[in-house]
C-alpha cells in the first residue's frame, strides 16, 4: 500500500461528523461544503489531533497506533486558524517542520526541503522578516510552507487559500497540485467551487457532518448536489466556468 493512503471507516467527530468512511489514495482530494458542515472537524480527526470514533488508517496502519513521531511523518497538518504568538524569523518557523525527521533543519536533507518549501510558496524574500510583521495572506503562504517542509506522504489542508488573494490562490492550488502528482496526497478543504474543480482529482462533499457525494469533480458538482448541498442554482456559464446563483424557494 502506497504511503500516501488514508482511510476511514465509519469515523464520528465531535458532535458534527457522523459516519464517515471512504478511502484515499494519492492526488488532490477536495473537501466542500457549506460552514458547518464538518469539514474542518473531519480534518482535524484524520491528522490525528483530535478525538473520533471509527477507524483512521494512514498507509495501512491505523492512526491512533502510531507513534507521535510517526504520525507527523506520515501526515502533516496546516490547520485553518494557525495564530504565531512569538516573534521569530520565517526561515526558523519553516524550519519547525523538520521536527518530525528529528529536528534536521542544520543537515542538507533538512536545508533542502525548507528551500523547496519557501520557493514552492513564495516566500523565499521573506525568509529573514520576522512573522510578526508579516500581512495575513503573507502569514498563511508561511505557514503553508511550515507544512510542506515535512514532506509527508499525506497533507492535510483546511482552507489553505481562504486568507490569499486570487494570484496566490492559484499558485498556491498549483503547488498542492504538483505535490499530489509526485506520489504524495493532498486532502485540502475549498470553498471556491470552481477552483475544486479545476485542480482536484476527486471531491468529497459534506452536509451535516455527513459526505453525501464523493467522486471526480466533473460528476460530483452537478446541479443537483450543488442545490442540496448549497442551495445555488446554475444561470449558466462564462469563460471562468458555471456561474451559480441562490436558488428560487418554491416551497412557498
Amino acid at each position: 500500500m502506497s504511503a500516501a493512503a488514508l482511510a476511514a471507516r465509519e469515523v464520528s467527530a465531535g458532535a458534527v461528523v457522523s459516519g464517515a468512511s471512504f478511502a484515499l489514495e494519492g492526488g488532490l482530494i477536495g473537501l466542500v461544503g457549506p460552514n458547518g458542515s464538518g469539514k474542518t472537524t473531519l480534518l482535524r480527526a484524520l491528522a490525528g489531533v483530535s478525538p473520533h470514533r471509527g477507524e483512521i488508517t494512514v498507509a495501512g496502519q491505523r492512526l491512533d497506533d502510531l507513534t507521535p513521531g510517526k504520525r507527523a511523518r506520515a501526515i502533516a497538518y496546516l490547520p485553518q486558524i494557525a495564530p504565531v504568538s512569538w516573534p521569530v524569523a520565517v526561515r526558523h518557523l519553516v524550519a519547525l517542520g523538520r521536527l518530525a525527521h528529528g529536528g534536521d533543519a542544520d543537515t542538507p536533507r533538512g536545508m533542502d526541503a525548507i528551500s523547496t518549501a519557501l520557493a514552492a510558496t513564495g516566500v523565499t524574500h521573506l525568509a529573514d522578516r520576522s512573522v510578526d510583521t508579516l500581512s495575513g495572506g503573507e502569514r498563511a503562504r508561511v505557514l503553508l510552507a511550515r507544512a510542506l517542509a515535512v514532506e509527508a506522504p499525506v497533507l492535510i489542508a483546511d482552507e489553505p487559500i481562504a486568507a490569499l488573494d486570487p494570484r496566490h490562490q492559484v499558485e498556491t492550488l498549483a503547488h498542492l497540485r504538483a505535490v499530489a502528482d509526485s506520489e504524495r496526497m493532498v486532502v485540502a478543504a475549498l470553498h471556491d467551487l470552481a477552483l475544486a474543480s479545476r485542480y482536484a482529482d476527486r471531491v468529497m462533499v459534506m452536509k451535516q457532518g455527513r459526505i453525501v457525494a464523493d467522486g471526480p469533480p466533473g460528476t460530483v458538482l452537478n446541479d443537483a448536489v450543488i442545490s442540496d448541498v448549497f442551495g445555488l442554482q446554475t444561470s449558466g456559464s462564462d469563460r471562468f466556468g458555471p456561474v451559480w446563483e441562490p436558488a428560487v424557494d418554491t416551497q412557498g
